[in-house]
């Protein structure tokens, strides 16, 4: 029988998703067992099988999930069309501040893709690069209309995610500077990484 919206197995599925996220996240995946996450929300370890099969399927669910959702509000949030400028510096917005606010999931789902199994790996690449061409569309646009100036859209793709996302590593709130200021030096590198020096309105504030 399917659990219904809001039960208590669904808020237990989810009590146990969150804490193997703070855990792994601090922990690592191969120091974690499933007792201690059955533990941290109070499940007896037998019941735990009600509600996820292993741990290894949990990691796949988490990172998953996280993909999914980035893809999904990526889709409801960037634009499709207009300058490959404009798009850019929509996609370096949204990827800061989406990454901010996931740091734990967003350190697991590059830390501990070398844990899933061969098949998981491959399932979460090909979201992976889903998002990868957001980016890539943007930059291959802006090359044939001669706005961007770049060899190799794929590296400069791989680069440009790799820089943003390093972000949420490091970030805390009511540091030097502003999230936003942040965001405005950041989409100055990535503008100067395809050869278009970035307006000073821009950089005082980024759109």
């Amino acid at each position: 029988m399917a659990r219904r919206s809001g039960s208590s197995g669904e808020k237990t599925a989810v009590a146990l998703h969150e804490a193997a996220v703070r855990l792994f996240a601090r922990h690592g995946f191969a120091a974690v067992s499933m007792r201690q996450i059955a533990a941290e929300v109070g499940v007896q370890v037998g019941a735990r099988y009600l509600y996820t099969a292993d741990k290894q399927t949990l990691l796949n669910d988490i990172l998953g999930g996280h993909m999914e959702q980035l893809l999904a509000t990526a889709d409801e949030t960037l634009p499709r069309t207009g300058a490959a400028a404009d798009r850019l510096a929509a996609f370096v917005q949204f990827h800061i501040r989406y990454h901010v606010l996931r740091p734990e999931k967003v350190f697991i789902s590059y830390m501990e893709l070398r844990n899933l199994t061969e098949d998981n790996f491959a399932a979460i690449e090909v979201l992976r690069r889903r998002y990868e061409d957001l980016l890539e569309d943007i930059l291959k646009a802006g090359k044939a209309g001669r706005d961007f100036h770049i060899t190799d859209t794929r590296l400069t793709t791989l680069a440009m995610i790799a820089m943003l996302t390093g972000i949420s590593t490091w970030y805390k709130s009511g540091g030097r500077m502003t999230q936003e200021e942040i965001e405005a030096h950041y989409l100055e590198m990535v503008n100067n990484m395809v050869g278009r020096p970035l307006a000073a309105e821009l950089l005082a504030s980024p759109s």
